[in-house]
């Protein structure tokens, strides 16, 4: 999924709806009386949705309009000067309120789940400007936050070069005054944010100077070039003075302290992923969870050599992998076994042949992510291609530096990442996102949902008989896609634990990463990423607890339908509750509140 947003909490999720109606007013009233009351309650809080939509979201987040293929706001910039903050801050506020006033149980069921993704956005939004501020204390919100604008109007072709060349020229003449609104409104940077600001920089004005304008190079109009050339040049001596001004006024000085706090963290925990569960429970159930996966890498670790230490095997296994210049053809190359197998193991209904297309990660993301799947909005109507990025290492990298980077990337490693981010990961859940119409679900979503959907299928994918069937007669390399899956796994059971303790003050920075290296069994240098990750997005632990809840779901769904339990029929159900919270996902397919862990 993306891993950038202007506003990070406002995520451009693809929902869709599947709860079924509450039969309960049905034995008070007559059924034709309680119907019409619940459409009429439904009607008036979806006028409600798209008047806050309509009025206050995608006015206010160009960006991510551009993302979701409303294209209305499309030379628009966001506006992060202290008069906007205050301004969104006071309309969320009257949003809020607003939202809040609905009667929930005058709405069916699929509509209560809309009006708690609304207002969970409101408050997640407004948690993010109140009290995580990274308009406050990140620079890099703001440099590849002007990156990420430009992009969205690159990387479609939603409309002609040159109608996409005159929006990006709107918005590049924004983007000095919106490195300038950092100026102002940086308060003591966390050092940690100023570095990662600054590792990532060369790279974004690179991006400028040579990826945006070859993404135009088909325009001919010569009055139009020479527009983009002055706006596109004022961006880049923008962002080269902004980089001079981190590194000389900027870093020295920065004493900041990243930490959102445990209270912080519990509502963002409750708003994004409607999770209240105790932050010493939940570290408790991942902790369980991993030592399970360390035992299980153990077993299979000794499979394949009794001789040699868990982490021996490891380190030989990451030996196993493709050059530098074979990594994307690497990965081509699975979709074929995986595609193959969801069909004949009947997993999950494939609605669509067509295949996402394989690229290397854009400049500005490569710093913080290694894959990522990169799908189209839900009301795109004409560029509606899906990229699936992956990180090349870079090329002034030393030796060492290298290795360690594509130690990752085993054989093994690049089999489990295909299943995540495509077949039948984020891909093939957006896939079915075509099939939705309820506004709300299109628009706002969870990670626990749709990072937890991808990781869940790392696991589940094995327990079919993956590796069975793409190496048949071969034990060694099955057990190699095992051992693979596991390290995955630990890497998130890692990030589980580090997100919670770094920004509880339970842990640094420097035991942070050698937990990665000693718990999660990963190298230094992915531990490194992976810690520096953390500082800004503090609940990426939504992998393993998604995972988790959606393991728990099947097994309640088990339980309950006993021998009628079909495996596709559960996963093609789960897709229809789109990427909406687990406990949403969990009332309309078991239809009871249950506890979602």
């Amino acid at each position: 999924m993306k891993n950038h947003q202007l506003l990070p909490l406002a995520l451009p999720f693809a929902l869709c709806f599947g709860c079924s109606s509450n039969d309960n007013t049905a034995t008070v009233h007559p059924p034709e009386t309680a119907q019409h009351r619940t459409d009429s309650s439904d009607a008036a809080f979806m006028r409600l949705a798209d008047g806050y939509f309509d009025t206050y979201y995608f006015p206010t987040n160009p960006t991510i309009a551009t993302y979701n293929g409303i294209h209305t706001y499309d030379s628009k910039l966001e506006d992060f000067s202290k008069a906007g903050i205050d301004a969104n801050v006071k309309a969320l506020k009257e949003w809020e309120k607003k939202v809040a006033a609905v009667d929930s149980s005058a709405l069916s069921e699929q509509v209560q789940g809309d009006r708690m993704l609304v207002l969970n956005n409101i408050r997640t939004t407004l948690l993010t400007l109140q009290s995580i501020r990274p308009w406050e204390k990140n620079p890099d919100f703001y440099s590849s936050g002007i990156t990420t604008s430009a992009f969205t109007l690159m990387e479609r072709k939603f409309a002609a070069p040159e109608a996409r060349l005159k929006d990006l020229i709107a918005r590049e003449r924004a983007m000095p005054a919106f490195l300038g609104h950092a100026k102002d409104n940086l308060q003591d940077p966390p050092k940690i944010f100023t570095q990662i600001a600054l590792d990532q920089l060369p790279g974004l004005v690179e991006f400028f100077k040579n990826d945006v304008p070859k993404a135009f190079t088909t325009v001919t109009d010569d009055a139009l070039r020479k527009e983009f050339t002055a706006s596109n040049d004022s961006v880049i001596a923008a962002l080269q003075d902004y980089m001079a001004w981190l590194k000389k006024d900027v870093l020295p000085k920065g004493n900041g302290d990243f930490m959102i706090g445990a209270d912080t963290y519990r509502k963002k925990l409750e708003y994004d992923e409607m999770v209240t569960t105790p932050l010493d429970q939940l570290i408790a159930l991942d902790t369980a969870n991993m030592h399970h996966n360390q035992q299980q890498f153990a077993e299979v670790a000794k499979q394949l050599d009794p001789k040699k230490t868990p982490r021996e095997v490891l380190a030989e296994l990451a030996t196993d992998g493709p050059k530098p210049d074979s990594l994307l053809p690497a990965f081509r190359a699975t979709f074929d076994h995986l595609i193959s197998f969801i069909k004949d193991k009947k997993i999950i209904t494939l609605p669509s042949d067509v295949r996402p297309i394989l690229e290397e990660t854009p400049p500005f993301m490569r710093a913080i992510t290694f894959a990522s799947m990169d799908t189209p909005g839900p009301y795109e109507q004409n560029a509606t291609e899906a990229y699936f990025n992956v990180t090349l290492p870079e090329k002034d990298w030393t030796p060492k530096h290298t290795a360690e980077f594509m130690a990752q990337f085993s054989y093994a490693v690049i089999s489990s990442v295909a299943v995540h981010e495509a077949y039948p990961g984020h891909y093939v859940q957006f896939l079915w996102m075509h099939k939705l119409d309820d506004r709300v679900r299109k628009i706002l979503g969870c990670n626990t949902n749709a990072e937890g959907w991808a990781h869940y299928c790392e696991q589940m994918m094995l327990d079919e008989g993956l590796a069975t069937a793409m190496y048949p007669n071969d034990e060694r390399q099955q057990l190699e896609l095992r051992l693979g899956q596991l390290q995955d796994a630990l890497l998130r059971n890692a990030r589980f634990v580090v997100g919670i303790k770094l920004h509880t003050g339970e842990m640094t920075m420097d035991q942070a990463i050698q937990y990665f290296v000693d718990e999660g069994y990963q190298s230094r240098a992915v531990g490194e990423v992976e810690t520096k990750r953390a500082t800004s997005d503090p609940t990426y632990l939504y992998y393993t607890l998604g995972k988790l809840e959606i393991l728990k779901l099947r097994k309640d769904m088990e339980a309950k339908q006993g021998k009628d339990f079909d495996l596709m029929t559960f996963h093609d159900n789960f897709m229809k509750q789109g990427f909406a919270p687990i406990k949403i996902v969990r009332k309309a397919m078991l239809g009871d509140d249950s506890p979602t862990l």
